[in-house]
């Protein structure tokens, strides 16, 4: 009887002085039954699995291979007229401000025929602000050159007295600095565009190869498209260059 009242004083008091563990809460994904036992099972997050895709494998250019189909000197001399191509369009009309070099060269269409600017007129920079053309030998075809002058895109305004045109060099404002950023872009994708025509027109002709191999004209194929990939990146690094230059980054 002791003992009872004891176990009833003691043994509440006991337990009350005990903390809860706590616990641990573990998510799980799926429970698989099997038999009389439950197999928990947690799965890996999205963002691990990523872990294990393979990178992409870097094709080896082979020029000595490759030359057992395509003339490998030819083609990369198109892409590199290609980008050339695209630098001199960069220096001749994309100049922040307009210097005698992009006037020079200036297109001017007189009486059917296509003439430089510096064939037509006596060019002068009279000072940093100013430009001076000098049309005493031909003043007829002053009208030809004011038009071409204000459609160049080089943001200018010819002002004529007698046979000389006096172009004031304009100001750099942010407007202009998008407008030459736009025309950039456009150039740049021109010269993606023909490298890419370069790319495909050399695959057709390894394609259309006979008495060659299939696993050689696969080969061959990948790393002409990686050579061109590689004038394009060179391209693209170019024009950014250009692109940061011209708005001011």
């Amino acid at each position: 009887m002791g003992t009872r009242i004891l176990r009833r004083l003691f043994v509440p008091a006991i337990i009350n002085t005990i903390k809860p563990v706590p616990q641990t809460v573990i998510r799980y994904e799926k429970v698989i039954c099997a038999g009389n036992y439950t197999i928990l099972r947690n799965y890996a997050k999205s963002k691990d699995r990523g872990k294990d895709k393979k990178k992409p494998v870097k094709v080896e250019i082979n020029p000595t291979q490759m030359s057992e189909l395509v003339n490998v000197d030819k083609l990369k001399e198109r892409c590199n007229d290609a980008i050339e191509k695209m630098k001199d369009d960069f220096a001749k009309n994309l100049s922040l401000r307009s210097t005698t070099g992009s006037i020079e060269s200036l297109p001017v269409k007189f009486e059917g025929k296509d003439y430089e600017l510096q064939e037509l007129a006596q060019i002068v920079r009279k000072n940093p602000k100013t430009i001076v053309l000098n049309f005493a030998s031909f003043p007829q075809v002053i009208p030809d050159a004011v038009k071409a002058i204000a459609n160049s895109g080089l943001n200018l305004n010819p002002q004529q007295d007698g046979t000389t045109l006096y172009i004031p060099v304009p100001k750099v404002t942010k407007e202009h600095r998008e407008s030459l950023a736009k025309n950039a872009k456009a150039l740049y994708i021109k010269c993606r565009d023909m490298l890419k025509d370069i790319q495909n027109d050399y695959i057709k002709k390894v394609r259309k190869q006979d008495k060659v191999s299939e696993d050689l004209v696969l080969n061959v194929t990948k790393q002409i498209t990686a050579m061109c990939e590689d004038f394009q990146n060179q391209a693209k690094n170019i024009y950014e260059a250009k692109h940061n230059e011209l708005v001011g980054k």
